[in-house]
């Protein structure tokens, strides 16, 4: 198959219907090479795709588009977790840097009971915007109305992920202490 060089919304739209179409992830390399572009414009591309809520998530094999069917190979996690509003970048690369998706993040208020918020962090480039998108909002992290303590949902295709990504988070001090 000769690769040619393919228009953005063109190339996009068969990113989409390849991993919509695929059980197993696909790398952005692999798309770089079929389109003949560089992998930075595939990551562009399904940066483009999820913030049109397509749900492709980026794991330690490739991009997946989350189907009910994709979801049920993912294993998953809680993990209970406590830091600081400036330590959030540093506790999301671990976990991605792992390969595992952060799902969410949940508190337990108060008055009001159990929050859930939907984040779907899955590589680096998503910890940036959201951390961007923290700063430049000058928003408080759900954490703040908690003294710092939340939950995790965590995501991965493979257990030893789940696992490392969670000794790394408890040789940080990430995680919640039983003694706490």
């Amino acid at each position: 198959m000769i690769a040619m060089k393919v228009a953005g919304v063109e190339r996009r739209s068969k990113i989409l219907k390849a991993l919509i179409d695929s059980k197993e992830s696909i790398t952005g390399s692999e798309f770089a090479k079929q389109f003949n572009v560089s992998r930075q414009v595939v990551v562009g591309d399904v940066a483009l795709l999820k913030a049109s809520d397509h749900p492709i998530i980026a794991t330690s094999q490739g991009y997946l588009y989350v189907t009910e069917h994709a979801e049920e190979q993912l294993l998953q996690r809680k993990i209970a977790c406590k830091h600081g509003r400036e330590e959030a970048e540093e506790e999301l690369n671990i976990l991605v840097d792992h390969g595992v998706n952060v799902k969410d993040v949940i508190i337990e208020h108060p008055v009001y009971g159990e929050f859930q918020a939907m984040l779907r962090i899955s590589n680096r480039m998503d910890v940036k915007h959201f951390i961007d998108r923290v700063r430049q909002s000058d928003a408080s992290l759900l954490s703040e109305l908690t003294g710092g303590i939340h939950i995790h949902t965590i995501t991965a295709e493979k257990k030893v992920y789940l696992d490392e990504a969670e000794n790394a988070m408890q040789k940080a001090g990430f995680l919640v202490s039983s003694e706490e």
